[in-house]
């Protein structure tokens, strides 16, 4: 079965190091089919104006508009070069460029929804704290705005091909581990991790109050939190299996208790030398846009790629 992801570029480093994610992961993942999408600068709406009134502005329009075409066809025809010289098939590879309309992020949501695309997949570039406060990034901004497809988020040069998938036993984290069955389906080489920290009473708690739950409550949350993550793991080993990918492909880690989870999924990825970090874009609280531990794990991870499924 096909897989088709939807990569978004520029000439940027950052997108240069995506491209070759996405190049390395084909090793894991079967006839995959890549579209390389840029998104030209936008045009001012006052030429377009004034195009529908003024011969002179419609030609300068048009020269504007062939210009970022052949300027965006140039870098897209560049990566083409650098992945078939790695060794994927030109029939693989497509080349797709479009003028902005309501912005970078949207604009590539929208064209990913168009082709039902199975991952967007962009570079990150860190902006400072002013300019996130302005305008953000794309990356965040695809984050924050991609509803139902996932988005790969690639921090720089990733040469592992571990997986990591940090899971919670919320619906998410069932979405994410069918998002990696469906990408890794038939792979009988792949390791897969699945990583649960388990839920501590002390997270319901303010933590500027120096008030300590109960031994009863402690108790408590982690028996529930045990029982659904047993029933998760169940359904979740399941799924991969019927993916094609066997019970010694797949490790489960258990971590007792931590004030901060997100923190011991970061630590676990570096430790690991995990390549790749899975997670639900919101966890068991539903918090709007990212539950507190995916935000964090987003946030803090470095030198590797995420997979944000919602």
């Amino acid at each position: 079965m096909q897989r088709k992801i939807l990569l978004a570029v520029d000439d940027s480093v950052q997108s240069k190091d995506a491209v070759k994610y996405a190049v390395a992961v084909s090793s894991m993942v079967k006839d995959l089919h890549y579209v390389l999408f840029h998104i030209q600068p936008m045009i001012s709406q006052y030429l377009k104006d004034e195009a529908q009134e003024s011969g002179q502005a419609r030609a300068e329009l048009d020269k504007v508009f062939k210009k970022n075409d052949a300027s965006a066809r140039k870098i897209l025809e560049q990566y083409k070069d650098h992945m078939l010289g790695l060794g994927i098939d030109e029939d693989r590879i497509e080349i797709v460029t479009r003028p902005r309309k309501l912005g970078l992020a949207k604009d590539i949501i929208d064209f990913g929804h168009e082709g039902r695309y199975d991952a967007i997949v962009v570079g990150r570039r860190r902006k400072s704290r002013l300019e996130k406060a302005f305008m953000g990034s794309v990356s965040s901004n695809l984050l924050e705005h991609s509803q139902y497809i996932p988005v790969w988020m690639v921090d720089g040069e990733v040469t592992s091909d571990k997986i990591l998938v940090a899971v919670d036993g919320s619906e998410n984290s069932i979405r994410a581990v069918e998002h990696i069955s469906f990408m890794l389906m038939g792979n009988t080489n792949v390791k897969v991790t699945l990583l649960h920290v388990m839920s501590k009473a002390s997270e319901f708690y303010d933590e500027c109050l120096d008030e300590e739950p109960s031994a009863e409550l402690d108790d408590l949350v982690t028996s529930c939190d045990k029982k659904r993550i047993d029933q998760f793991y169940a359904l979740a080993v399941k799924n991969l299996k019927d993916a094609g990918i066997s019970e010694n492909q797949i490790e489960i880690q258990t971590l007792e208790n931590r004030r901060r989870p997100g923190r011991a999924i970061i630590e676990v990825a570096d430790k690991g030398n995990f390549g790749t970090v899975v997670i639900g874009r919101r966890g068991v609280n539903k918090a709007f846009f990212t539950g507190s531990v995916s935000h964090y794990v987003i946030s803090k991870v470095s030198s590797c790629v995420l997979w944000i499924v919602s």
